[in-house]
């Protein structure tokens, strides 16, 4: 009797915590963005006569919707405004899918989002300024999508951002000093864009950095005499720019160094702790004046 009791106990508990129900808004949402983004052709679709805890990539914590991954799921269309609704959002990957259009300012509403994965897409227009406004985010990586305009300001209000890659985007303009201001930033990946000015100062202070891919822009300059201050940079991405001074580099503590790609000019650096043994160093400019490589 007692045995069947405990049964009953636990068969009723999970029942529960089967039957637990997300909100009518945050459900609502979900099914916007299924039929925005063409759900019955994903490759893993939903079944919305099913709990919300049973949908492929959805994870739900104490009723709430938590974590959103449909990676390479053939999503196409567009993240609808409702989608701002799902507040308790830590992780969402919608990368490597055919999504287009431009992101929601509702993407603000996301305050507990700590990993944001849009990159391989189709997004375009500009970056929100509302990214600012997402104080937990951890992660952002937006790269090979058609996003234009500037790299908002806001985005060195990131403070606990530890990987931010916009690469291969339409981006221009300079790069903003606010970026200085991510402390805990490790990787930051800006390749192929078309930025240009000089390489803020302030990138002295990202002192946890150890990948910086800055390749394949307008970039002019010299390279910052604070770039000495990069004493975790393992990965060092420079090439194809327009910098007039390379001199600065000579000053880096290179011994770390796993990857350093620079274009020579017509300087001959010396850098006498760079280990070759262990280190890809590639000149990557052209000896012949009348060459124009193709970068595409």
């Amino acid at each position: 009797m007692k045995n069947t009791l405990i049964l009953l106990i636990v068969l009723f508990s999970s029942s529960i915590f089967v039957s637990a129900k997300v909100s009518k808004a945050e459900t609502k949402a979900l099914k916007e963005f299924y039929e925005s983004t063409n759900g019955t052709e994903w490759v893993r679709s939903w079944d919305l006569t099913k709990p919300v805890t049973d949908w492929y990539g959805v994870k739900v914590e104490n009723d709430h919707v938590v974590e959103i991954n449909l990676f390479r799921n053939n999503l196409k269309g567009v993240i609808p405004p409702s989608f701002g609704k799902l507040v308790h959002l830590r992780v969402l990957n919608l990368a490597f899918n055919g999504l287009t259009g431009e992101l929601p300012e509702s993407i603000a509403n996301l305050a507990s989002l700590e990993v944001l994965k849009i990159e391989m897409n189709r997004f375009k227009g500009v970056l929100p300024a509302s990214f600012g406004e997402l104080s937990n985010l951890k992660e952002l990586t937006a790269f090979n999508n058609f996003f234009t305009g500037s790299i908002p300001e806001s985005i060195g209000q990131l403070v606990k951002l530890k990987v931010l890659n916009l690469s291969s985007n339409n981006l221009k303009g300079a790069i903003p000093e606010s970026l200085g201001e991510l402390n805990e930033l490790e990787s930051l990946g800006l390749f192929e864009n078309t930025l240009e000015g000089a390489i803020p100062r302030e990138f002295g202070k990202l002192v946890q950095l150890k990948e910086l891919i800055l390749a394949n822009n307008q970039l002019d300059g010299e390279i910052p005499a604070e770039f000495s201050q990069l004493a975790s940079l393992e990965i060092l991405q420079i090439q194809n720019n327009k910098f007039n001074s390379l001199k600065n580099l000579e000053t880096m503590n290179t011994r770390q160094f796993l990857v350093f790609d620079y274009d020579k000019g017509d300087l001959k650096l010396n850098f006498k702790e760079l280990d070759f043994k262990k280190t890809r160093v590639v000149d990557t400019k052209f000896d012949d004046p009348d060459e124009d490589p193709d970068h595409n």
